[in-house]
């Protein structure tokens, strides 16, 4: 099932969202890579180094904005609420993500999926960073997901994924608004597979794109194996009942309608 659309005819227009939270160092190896013809949103958590400076200086043409929230999912959101393209690329600012696979996705889409998917584990892709503690949570993951959605995932926890802009709708995600120190549900790392579990409730079209995973440039990473699987685990419990309340509230709606239909149909009859 695919997202309503009309979509370009031609080479579709590339917005390209990066979260940033004091990632200075490492923009300024970043940002040089990015397609000169593409939209740069660079999506700031409110960073206490030169970020703003180093995007002015690198990246003029990028727009730069601060999130509204706190966490990864929020500053997603804002960025895709910036976005003008016709196609959404998530990209992490580290440097883990290689800007040549970007072309990779753009044709998985234009071939006609909706959601198009990094994954370490198809031939082609791979990982300089992921330990056998996260290897083994993430394929662990990644069959609960699969089980309890009706999925084919091969890497859950990876987030270099683009879609198309008219999937946005069926995300859900918390709008930007209204500025808040509180997070809502979707703002935080939950993010990445809270829209995978949605783009597979959805029932769009996924395609996986093989992908190899860098280590990070600069810094140390946020990222926890315990916690975050756990967060993980979590997110796809969520998500699963989420997905069955909206399916029993559709089937429902479309009983009700066609409860309508039939009795419209028979006061036709009934008066012809």
């Amino acid at each position: 099932m695919r997202a309503v659309h009309p979509r370009p005819l031609g080479q579709p227009k590339i917005s390209i969202i990066v979260p940033a939270r004091n990632e200075a160092r490492n923009l300024e190896v970043v940002l040089p890579t990015l397609p000169l013809d593409a939209e740069i949103i660079v999506v700031d958590g409110h960073s206490v180094d030169d970020t703003e400076k180093v995007v002015a200086t690198i990246r003029p043409d990028a727009k730069f904005v601060q999130q509204t929230r706190r966490g990864k999912g929020n500053a997603l959101s804002v960025g895709f609420a910036e976005a003008t393209g016709d196609i959404i690329v998530m990209f992490d600012a580290d440097g883990s993500a290689d800007p040549k696979e970007i072309d990779r996705f753009v044709a998985a889409l234009v071939a006609g999926a909706d959601f198009a998917k990094g994954s370490r584990v198809l031939a082609g892709g791979g990982s300089s960073d992921i330990t056998v503690l996260r290897d083994l949570g993430n394929k662990m993951l990644t069959l609960i997901t699969n089980l309890g959605f009706r999925t084919r995932y091969t890497d859950l926890c990876y987030g270099y994924n683009a879609f198309w802009v008219d999937v946005l709708p069926h995300l859900d995600l918390p709008h930007p608004q209204p500025v808040s120190a509180d997070m809502l549900w979707g703002d935080g790392f939950e993010i990445e597979t809270l829209i995978n579990c949605r783009v597979a409730a959805a029932k769009l079209d996924v395609a996986e794109v093989p992908s190899v995973e860098l280590l990070r440039l600069f810094g140390a990473s946020n990222l926890h194996a315990v916690r975050d699987g756990l967060r993980v685990l979590k997110t796809i419990g969520t998500e699963w009942r989420r997905a069955r309340v909206n399916a029993k509230s559709a089937a429902a709606v479309r009983t009700v309608t066609s409860s309508v239909l039939v009795n419209d149909q028979h006061l036709k009859e009934a008066s012809a």
